[in-house]
Formats: C-alpha cells, structure tokens, sequence
C-alpha cells in the first residue's frame, strides 16, 4: 500500500532510507541521484542495443556478424 504522506511504497521509502543513510547534505543527495539517473539511462540504452542487435555485449553470436 502506498504512504499517503510520501505517494511512496515502502520499497520506495527503503530507498530513500538507504540513499539518506548514505549523504549528509543536499549536494550528496544529487551527486547521487545523478549517479543513479546516469546508472539506469545506461543500463536502458545497453538493453535497448542488445534488441536491437539480437544478442548481448561481448556475446559471440556478433563475431563476423559485421556489427563486431
């Protein structure tokens, strides 16, 4: 169930928890998002890629394929 107060559930707020555990001042807090925010936008790209190429980074199916 969603918190009310937040409009977070409570994965959401362990992050938060755990992202607040670990900085002290606000500058921390978005040298992290933006950390994460960079973290997730490659991850999505790298998937996006592994689609559109059919086979994952570094996997053999590329060898010779023209795309290696």
């Amino acid at each position: 169930m969603r918190n009310r107060k937040h409009g977070l559930d409570e994965r959401e707020m362990e992050l938060v928890k755990l992202l607040m555990s670990e900085c002290k001042t606000t500058a921390d807090i978005q040298s992290k998002l933006k950390r994460l925010f960079a973290g997730t936008i490659d991850q999505m790209l790298e998937a996006e890629m592994d689609e559109h190429l059919g086979y994952e980074k570094n996997s053999t199916k590329g060898n010779n394929s023209g795309n290696s």
